[in-house]
């Protein structure tokens, strides 16, 4: 057995993030959802929603992805068929942190002017437009 992977008491295997993140390409494909790791490698061609869409959670955390399409109940079974072990415990909390973003956050205030009156300016403005460009051709 690797340094990567520890088997439980209870026979589960778990495997490190590091080895997990190993498996991201087309001979060994790996994904996580709900901390269990699955290895969807023999999966790939037969996936409904096509190949690209594993391969771009690959050997990663897939389980938004996954629950955003509301897989049904018998895609979750034949899930369970290639479930090979779950996420350590010790690094179920990377899992799991919101990734940091880049992104600035705006006030929730906004203002009337903001919502209403530039795009009323802007309406405007169009119709002005449209009635002086079509008194031109008439």
């Amino acid at each position: 057995m690797g340094e990567q992977e520890e088997t439980s008491a209870d026979g589960v295997k778990y495997y490190r993030l590091s080895e997990i993140e190993k498996q991201n390409f087309y001979k060994s494909t790996w994904i996580i959802i709900h901390n269990k790791v699955y290895d969807v490698t023999k999966f790939l061609e037969e996936h409904p929603g096509g190949e690209e869409v594993l391969r771009e959670q690959a050997g990663g955390n897939a389980t938004e992805s996954f629950e955003d399409v509301g897989h049904s109940s018998d895609a979750r079974e034949m899930a369970s068929s290639m479930l090979i072990g779950e996420v350590h415990p010790d690094d179920r909390a990377k899992l799991n942190k919101p990734e940091e973003t880049l992104l600035t956050t705006v006030k929730e205030e906004s203002s009337w002017w903001s919502n209403l009156l530039i795009p009323s300016l802007v309406a405007a403005i169009v119709t002005l437009l449209y009635r002086i460009v079509t008194m031109e051709t008439e």
